[in-house]
């Protein structure tokens, strides 16, 4: 028998249990409702959390994922360390160099390195992912800014690295992006080396390194020549110390030495006789 079929003139246990069932169907709706609440909620929160939790800026990832640069795309400021002014200039100056020989140069900032720690080797990867083939990538260059460590590097297709050479090459990742990239100069930092690149391609002669002024002003490590003039002096005060310290007293307790004994005087004593009585 169902509940609204009785009305008013049901059983008392029937018209309870109905009652009781009625209850019971509500609480399991409120239940219900609440539950999938929940759930939403839940769903929500843990959408926020992922995204919160995420890297802020997967630099590496983000330039390893990223497409090959296009026709007029030779700059990918990753970090946003370059001005638009810069970016124009470094943009110039690569397509010149493509433009004049055929080769490509493309120049990419990172904040800081976390997966691959070493410049090189992720400069490595990113030129294979651009370029897999091998004549893909024989007259293509990457060259790496890293802000955080302030070092750079530059890898080279096997034609491309050849008509640069290894000599300017390792110049340019060790002289001109270390030391512009430590007076906040990234901007100088890649320019100048597009151009050392741009000269050395089109058989100019190669403007050079940074000079050591710059260098110095720039840095507060000293050079080879530097230690070696101040390890040198050094070792010239420690050693007069070490002469006076020991050297000097011993010639003082010599002469104390020497003094008393001169000064000591000697005493003259006769045998004495015993036994011996004096006559009157």
């Amino acid at each position: 028998m169902r509940c609204a079929a009785g009305g008013h003139d049901a059983p008392p246990s029937l018209l309870a249990r109905c009652v009781w069932k009625g209850a019971l169907a509500r609480l399991v709706l409120t239940l219900g409702h609440s539950a999938a609440s929940g759930l939403t909620a839940l769903s929500l929160a843990l959408t926020l959390a992922g995204a919160s939790v995420a890297p802020a800026a997967a630099s590496e990832l983000d330039v390893l994922s990223s497409p090959t640069p296009s026709t007029a795309n030779y700059v990918l400021d990753d970090a946003k360390l370059l001005s638009r002014s810069a970016i124009t200039e470094l943009t110039k100056l690569a397509a010149q160099i493509e433009a004049d020989t055929g080769y490509r140069v493309s120049v990419v900032t990172l904040r800081k390195l976390q997966f691959e720690t070493d410049a090189f080797a992720f400069a490595d990867k990113v030129i294979e992912h651009w370029y897999p083939t091998a004549a893909d990538g024989s007259k293509k260059a990457v060259l790496i800014l890293v802000k955080a460590s302030k070092e750079g590097a530059l890898v080279a297709g096997p034609e491309l690295g050849k008509k640069l050479g290894s000599a300017l090459m390792d110049s340019i990742s060790g002289d001109n992006i270390p030391t512009f990239s430590e007076q906040e100069k990234f901007g100088e930092a890649l320019s100048s080396s597009l151009r050392r690149m741009q000269a050395k391609l089109a058989g100019q002669a190669d403007p050079g390194a940074p000079t050591v002024e710059v260098a110095k002003s720039g840095s507060t490590f000293k050079s080879k020549k530097e230690t070696e003039e101040k390890r040198g002096s050094y070792v010239t005060v420690v050693g007069g110390l070490l002469v006076i310290a020991f050297v000097v007293p011993m010639v003082q307790y010599y002469g104390y030495v020497n003094k008393g004994a001169e000064e000591e005087p000697v005493v003259a004593r006769g045998p004495v006789k015993r036994g011996a009585k004096a006559r009157k």
